[in-house]
């Protein structure tokens, strides 16, 4: 019932800019963390960036000062605005989103399925 969709990704130079996006839809009482992780082939996936319920906010270092997480509560939609990319960022970026579907319920953790960001030098 309740799905994260993630858009946003593409090909850009080296220095270029993406906004990725990831909505919630479906039964939604509540949402709390929300978070972007990435994947790169031979990788281990990494937590880019998270931001809670209230706003508060956490970077992975590499990426502190170019990526801005950053919600709209009324859409239910994250983002994540990512400048002065480089070719290390190429990897599949993932929305991770804590939903409780009721007012009774727990949070459960809910995943999409991914966009791509490649990045050119």
């Amino acid at each position: 019932q309740v799905q994260l969709v993630e858009s946003g990704g593409g090909l850009v130079q080296a220095g270029g800019s993406l906004r990725l996006s990831c909505a919630a839809s479906g039964r939604i009482f509540s949402i709390g963390a929300m978070d972007w992780y990435r994947r790169a082939p031979g990788k281990q996936r990494e937590l880019v960036a998270s931001i809670t319920s209230g706003g508060s906010t956490n970077y992975l270092d590499c990426v502190k000062g170019r990526f801005t997480i950053f919600r709209d509560n009324a859409k239910n939609t994250m983002y994540l605005l990512m400048n002065s990319l480089k070719p290390e960022d190429t990897a599949r970026y993932y929305c991770n989103a804590d939903i409780g579907t009721t007012i009774w319920s727990a949070y459960n953790d809910y995943w999409g399925q991914g966009t791509q960001v490649t990045v050119s030098s």
